[in-house]
């Protein structure tokens, strides 16, 4: 794709005057990354030549090699050799090396602009490395361009700056009184002149995250914001095969063929596909399924910048206990996703219950079932200003990417924020907002599968747990009966891998009030007793002194107040053992659970 003023379905060679308006004609489709289409169509129809494009733009991008065939360079290099690939000058810059001409490999047309430059601005040596100083000298260009009165010498002129966010960072108005609030108005009005719009200038900022950029920017009218994606399937098959194709290395590397590689590396840039394969080369290791899911796992986490980490469940729902017609509920879904019927998943699910009934032993158990992988988000939240919302918004890109993977968000009532959010410059409300958004997007149903973990479902925002968000609502109890318990204390002897025979369990352990967290405790407990007298398996005597000897946590109307809220919130009848479901069903059942929860949450504020 080439936005060249001098040909076809470019602007003529030599444009009008400043004060003319020029056709500019629609350029032809072209195999070229959509974000770059979508410029060039923007850019010839005189709406924006200001662009911010965000999201993987450090990654490398396929285009024409100089002799035939294929290459891949930085998105940079697209600019300035594809994009802009015949224009008189191309500028880069960035706070690191400052400005400079650039024309990628292209030595004689980059003296071909040092010598155009040169007659306008001065040697390249004295240009400054100074942001402020570069867009002095930028707008002595611009205006000096615009103010040419021979059509000759005008030149078609695209400037890219890198790091954008360190240009016009996101920041408060207190903060714009100085040189970014300068930077921010100069931008602003090339943005919005309408005699650079008519002639063939253009501005690219590349940034990592939309978020970090500043806000004033990113929302003027005459600003367009471009996402540059995650490789698809489509773009990591052609990579492979591309870097097979120069040495025959990838079969000596492993035996996966490049549709399998393509397959298996969802979530990874073009980048980091290289530099596995590269690792995986000079190390000798073969990229067996073992090797592939390590590597991909540490790179993704590099991408993600450690604000993601992954579950590897040794678990499945045949190891989860209890409440019934919760695991019969997930059960049937992972049997539906391994089929491939992803129309048919939920978009989340919003588990509930009081602490320790295994919310999240509950989600990893889904997430070995289903055999996708599974991830828990850490704390993205920072204390910068914009940092929060880059990290989110690089952590749902990535995600995105992922696809089908299980996101399993902890303590979701602190975690997501709320629409009312105040005292934090109104971050809360745009987390909300961006995982609320992201949460809907009916496009990757059964890909992004939300876990939403809380024992207080009542302080989760209404708009998350409706239906299309977390809609599938499944609350946990504790075991409510001598059977039940005397299965979940041999599954936790399971999952902590220690003997248990069911024979040394007492009877009435169900009168105890025990939770899944409690048995566990008990367990442990009583497996050390065992091996501290040389025993690989626990006594009766064993576990009847662990069980006098544990002090269950003091819950009283706390627990009562989650169990309600977690009834309160229940989407299926299904779902509740037949004690509650009993309650339910009688008349006003739910108004009087209302009144009761409320009654309690009077005692426990007084």
């Amino acid at each position: 794709m080439s936005t060249d003023p001098k040909a076809s379905p470019a602007p003529a060679a030599a444009p009008p005057p400043a004060t003319a308006v020029v056709e500019k004609p629609a350029p032809e489709a072209d195999a070229g990354p959509p974000w770059a289409r979508e410029l060039a169509e923007q850019f010839f129809a005189g709406a924006s030549c200001l662009f911010i494009l965000h999201g993987n733009v450090h990654d490398v991008v396929r285009m024409p090699a100089a002799g035939g065939g294929v290459a891949y360079g930085g998105v940079a290099d697209y600019l300035a050799t594809q994009l802009f690939g015949s224009w008189d000058v191309v500028l880069r810059f960035d706070p690191s090396h400052g400005l400079r001409a650039f024309a990628g490999a292209d030595g004689d047309r980059l003296r071909k602009m040092i010598a155009k430059l040169s007659d306008k601005i001065g040697e390249p040596r004295a240009w400054p490395r100074d942001p402020d100083a570069v867009l002095d000298l930028l707008e002595r260009l611009i205006q000096s361009n615009l103010m040419e009165t021979d059509p000759a010498k005008r030149l078609s002129l695209a400037v890219i700056f890198d790091h954008a966010q360190f240009l016009v960072p996101s920041s408060e108005l207190a903060q714009l009184s100085g040189a970014l609030g300068s930077r921010l108005v100069r931008l602003l009005s090339w943005a919005q002149d309408p005699y650079i719009k008519r002639n063939n200038m253009a501005f690219c900022l590349l940034a990592d995250q939309l978020a970090e950029v500043n806000e004033r920017l990113v929302g003027s009218p005459h600003v367009s914001a471009l996402a540059a994606p995650m490789p698809d399937v489509a773009e990591r098959r052609a990579f492979f095969e591309w870097f097979d194709a120069r040495d025959h290395r990838v079969g000596n590397l492993t035996d996966f063929t490049a549709g399998q590689l393509a397959d298996l590396t969802s979530g990874l840039s073009l980048t980091s596909l290289e530099r596995m394969l590269v690792l995986a080369e000079k190390s000798g290791d073969k990229l067996d399924a073992d090797a592939l899911k390590k590597r991909k796992k540490g790179l993704i986490e590099a991408q993600a910048r450690g604000l993601v980490e992954f579950v590897e469940p040794p678990h499945t729902m045949d190891d989860f206990v209890g409440n019934t017609g919760v695991k019969t509920r997930l059960i049937d879904d992972a049997k539906l996703l391994a089929k491939g019927r992803l129309d048919a998943a939920p978009m989340g699910y919003l588990i509930c219950g009081p602490v320790g009934t295994g919310k999240t032993y509950l989600a990893e158990c889904f997430a070995g079932s289903v055999g996708v992988p599974c991830v828990k988000l850490r704390n993205f939240r920072s204390k910068y200003v914009g940092e929060t919302e880059g990290n989110l918004e690089r952590l749902l890109s990535v995600l995105r990417a992922m696809g089908p993977v299980v996101v399993v968000i902890d303590e979701a009532d602190a975690a997501l924020g709320t629409r009312e959010g105040s005292g934090d410059s109104g971050t809360s409300s745009r987390v909300f907002s961006m995982i609320a958004s992201q949460m809907g997007d009916t496009r990757y149903r059964g890909k992004l599968i939300w876990m939403l973990l809380t024992s207080r479902p009542d302080l989760l925002p209404i708009d998350l747990k409706r239906q299309g968000r977390a809609e599938v609502h499944l609350p946990l109890f504790n075991p409510p009966n001598d059977a039940e318990v005397r299965e979940m204390f041999l599954a936790m002897a399971r999952k902590n891998k220690f003997r248990l025979d069911p024979a040394v369990l007492p009877e009435g352990l169900s009168d105890r009030g025990l939770s899944g967290a409690d048995i566990e405790s008990v367990v442990l407990s009583a497996k050390r007793l065992a091996l501290t007298k040389g025993r690989d398996q626990a006594t009766a005597e064993d576990l009847t002194t662990a069980l006098g000897d544990f002090i269950p946590s003091a819950q009283g109307l706390e627990k009562e107040k989650q169990e309600l809220a977690a009834v309160l919130e229940c989407t299926s009848k299904s779902f509740l053992p037949p004690e509650w479901r009993e309650r339910v069903e009688q008349p006003d059942a739910r108004a009087r659970l209302q009144e009761r929860m409320a009654a309690i949450r009077r005692v426990i504020e007084e």
